[in-house]
């Protein structure tokens, strides 16, 4: 493949856009640092009992950050996704608390989601299945996604939220999805209209057999596609297609199958870009 991995750097880039703390105040659970908040959210935060001293504002009980997070939706801070996710201040380590999911950005706390590379071999090389998001996802419409992606609900494995997605998304059978092996966790940080992201993605693949072919079955995806390996290559280098995140786990793809070669330089520098939050640091 080219030589040229240019297209690819500026998805890393576009991904780790964030500049921490960038104006921001540190967020605590107890006594233990887990996000990021904008200043102008101060008053709200105060509201609920929280407190402020220097350049962190503290909730001491971690348990009642759902609570909070539900009277911010009611009074219309941020739009609910009325599903729970999980909170840590170290992935380390056990969850501390839940929140629903659109208040993760605006508290800028880490979240955790699952990406499956459905590949299938023929005797011309690899394939692999895309698909269209639904025009009537609230994030990225339209664009291509993975077989099946998602965030991992409260109280789930990536393991236990990849098989209800696989299903959700895509009809595949349990017993398929266990035949998926894990391959990279990716980490990025970036500023969106929603918020602070900062995630992390629990990459699988599974190959498929050749007559398996997905149906939707939960409206969020428009249609799926089996396309050569080597064009979601180049749509990848070339294009925007993709949805934002999507284009990291490719690149991992990438990287594994030497269609981008990890040894050199160039491709140490793509490894490196996704297995950390890169962002820019302040004093």
């Amino acid at each position: 493949m080219s030589r040229n991995l240019d297209g690819f750097f500026r998805h890393i880039a576009a991904c780790n856009t964030a500049v921490l703390p960038g104006g921001r105040l540190e967020f605590r659970l107890g006594t233990q640092p887990a996000g990021w908040v904008q200043p102008d959210l101060l008053p709200v935060l105060l509201r609920h009992g929280m407190t402020h001293a220097g350049d962190s504002v503290t909730l001491d009980d971690p348990t009642r950050l759902e609570q909070v997070g539900e009277a911010m939706a009611r009074e219309g801070v941020y739009r609910s996704h009325h599903e729970l996710f999980d909170v840590w201040t170290d992935m380390g380590r056990p969850p501390v608390a839940r929140i629903d999911r659109g208040a993760l950005p605006l508290f800028g706390l880490m979240a955790a989601g699952v990406h499956l590379n459905g590949l299938v071999r023929r005797p011309d090389g690899l394939y692999l299945w895309i698909a269209r998001r639904s025009m009537t996802k609230r994030l990225d419409p339209g664009k291509l996604d993975h077989l099946v992606a998602g965030g991992i609900p409260a109280g789930h494995t990536a393991a236990q939220a990849l098989v209800k997605e696989a299903a959700e998304e895509a009809s595949l059978p349990p017993e398929l999805v266990a035949r998926a092996r894990p391959t990279v966790d990716i980490r990025y940080a970036l500023d969106r209209p929603e918020g602070l992201r900062r995630d992390v993605l629990h990459c699988f693949e599974l190959e498929l057999p050749p007559d398996f072919v997905p149906v939707p079955a939960d409206g969020e995806v428009e249609e799926f596609r089996l396309i050569p390996l080597r064009e979601a290559y180049v749509l990848v280098r070339d294009t925007d297609a993709f949805k934002f995140n999507v284009n990291l786990v490719l690149i991992d793809l990438f990287l594994r199958t030497g269609m981008i070669d990890p040894a050199t330089p160039e491709g140490q520098r793509l490894r490196h870009g996704l297995t950390g939050w890169h962002a820019p640091k302040t004093d």
